[in-house]
């Protein structure tokens, strides 16, 4: 591989956090304080794999069979989950973004999606990455500068790690009181509530050997209007918070367990935050229409706490 497998690498800092944003795909390779990672990512000279810290536009997660009806007509995206016979997380995650702005504590990063087979319609996105006090805020902004009406969903995908070798020590806090059932290819069915289940995470308890690859809405939030998920190392004195801030209406937590590289598995939990579920573009659920002029913001934060 090349040295820098995933293009310009652009730091960020502020006190004892650091933070690394990638040209490939405008994702979050690196994000930790006080030198200790909060994020499983990747190298510099390795390739991303399993989705790391890839910015979701326009979906997140899946569309079935890769086709779904718009605007009057059916149209096909290309299948990039050929096993499951899907299209999965979006079309910005293997195309360079460019640097808009860049500060010591923050970097915007931005590309255009253009028309294309599947989706006719054109895009302009931007992501700013922001340091602050709390920790690493993402606001992802998509607007419509076309003549025509576009299906629009997005999600982030970042692994996060507390320090075990493994995630079945962690202790996970997921406050939301649905999940979402799934068929064999990673498609909602249906909705469930968690109560009496394996899948209520309302209270911290560790991950154990369960495998999850779950969606979860229903999310609590405080009178801000604000939701975390929350992990935590086993002793409980650290962890770092996802906070679900604007534009977030579901969560994806996966340990990793189907990852192609088998020492990748269970080193992380993706706790990804979407604006909508797998397989919106089909189901219209969550599924934001942005007309021509419209505009869409996803906000979501990274909040470390307790003695890193």
């Amino acid at each position: 591989m090349p040295p820098t497998a995933s293009g310009e690498q652009w730091s960020l800092r502020r006190g004892e956090q650091a933070a690394v944003v990638v040209e490939l795909g405008g994702g979050l390779r690196a994000y930790s304080v006080g030198g200790r990672s909060l994020l499983d990512g990747f190298a510099e000279d390795e390739p991303v794999t399993g989705g790391r810290g890839q910015l979701l536009v326009p979906w997140p997660n899946r569309v079935a069979g890769g086709r779904y009806p718009f605007g009057g007509g059916e149209l096909q995206l290309p299948l990039t989950e050929p096993e499951n016979g899907n299209a999965i997380h979006g079309l910005l995650r293997w195309v360079p973004w460019r640097l808009l702005a860049r500060a010591e504590e923050s970097v915007t990063v931005g590309t255009t999606l253009f028309p294309q087979p599947g989706y006719p319609f054109r895009l302009e996105v931007t992501a700013e990455y922001r340091l602050g006090p709390d920790g690493l805020e993402t606001t992802v902004t998509a607007g419509n500068p076309g003549d025509a009406a576009a299906p629009y969903g997005v999600g982030q995908h970042p692994y996060l790690t507390v320090g075990t070798e493994l995630v079945d020590d962690a202790l996970l806090t997921v406050p939301a009181r649905l999940r979402l059932d799934a068929d064999e290819h990673g498609v909602p069915i249906g909705e469930a509530p968690v109560e009496g289940t394996a899948y209520d995470f309302r209270t911290a308890r560790p991950i154990g050997e369960q495998h999850l690859d779950t969606a979860f809405t229903g999310l609590d939030r405080d009178s801000a209007g604000d939701c975390a998920v929350r992990l935590a190392h086993p002793s409980g004195d650290r962890g770092v918070d996802v906070r679900l801030l604007r534009g977030v209406e579901y969560v994806q937590v996966y340990t990793g367990d189907t990852l192609s590289e088998p020492g990748r598995r269970r080193r992380g939990v993706a706790i990804e935050p979407m604006s909508c579920p797998a397989d919106a573009f089909r189901s219209g659920t969550a599924l934001t229409v942005l007309r021509p002029g419209d505009g869409h913001v996803f906000r979501w934060a990274l909040a470390p706490w307790g003695a890193w």
